[in-house]
């Protein structure tokens, strides 16, 4: 058996006040992405909820592929507008939760649920409040023997995430960022949305967007007639 520390003072991470929980709500993940580079976000998972976006707070979970042990031991710890992510090392032999596990952070008012790894019961997950995006599906059951790890950074698709950061997730993917940048993100992310629904006006009434050919000559390019 590995030796693994079990703490019970897990830091317990702040939520998003209401007032940025609701703009989040409004704002797509490519307008948030756009303002931080576009190089941090999760890839690689699939949305497995049918309406429903996900905004909150990280609460991470690092556990052995195919093993929920220590997402049990999240779930008695978490608060309303967490989102529990899981770090399952992608496996997709077991899968890390089902109906019974949803049915509880339904009950709760999980935020959402992001797993480096696998679900099943799959059709609850479809119909269900609480956002979810997974590696995949596996009709196999979880073990539960640990070891694992709370409240610690953990890598999924290419992004670590940190216990409290901030998670949004929708059709187009997940973005992540820390808390203390929400505000300015949020701000960033509406001027963004302004400019573009500028631009898809004009689009719509003329057959060359005035800033093409600026752009062209900015990048050396030589224009003729």
């Amino acid at each position: 058996m590995p030796i693994c520390k079990v703490s019970r003072n897990i830091v317990i991470p702040e939520v998003l006040p209401a007032a940025q929980r609701e703009a989040l709500q409004t704002i797509s993940t490519p307008l948030i992405s756009d303002n931080i580079d576009r190089l941090v976000g999760v890839v690689g998972l699939n949305k497995y909820n049918r309406q429903g976006k996900m905004v909150g707070t990280a609460f991470t979970v690092k556990t052995r592929p195919g093993d929920n042990l220590f997402v049990y031991h999240a779930m008695t710890l978490f608060r309303a507008g967490h989102v529990l992510v899981i770090d399952a090392g992608g496996d997709l032999n077991n899968a890390i939760m089902g109906e019974i596990m949803l049915g509880f952070f339904e009950k709760h008012g999980c935020a959402g649920i992001v797993i480096n790894g696998a679900i099943r019961d799959s059709a609850a997950f479809e119909v269900s409040s609480v956002p979810c995006f997974a590696r995949g599906i596996s009709h196999r059951g979880p073990y539960k023997t640990g070891p694992g790890y709370l409240g610690v950074p953990v890598q999924i698709g290419g992004q670590v995430i940190n216990h409290g950061d901030v998670v949004v997730g929708d059709e187009d993917g997940i973005v992540v960022f820390a808390a203390a940048e929400a505000e300015a993100l949020i701000a960033k992310a509406r001027a963004k949305h302004d400019i573009e629904q500028a631009m898809i006006a004009e689009v719509a009434a003329v057959d060359r967007p005035s800033w093409l050919y600026n752009e062209l000559e900015k990048q050396g390019f030589e224009l003729g007639a």
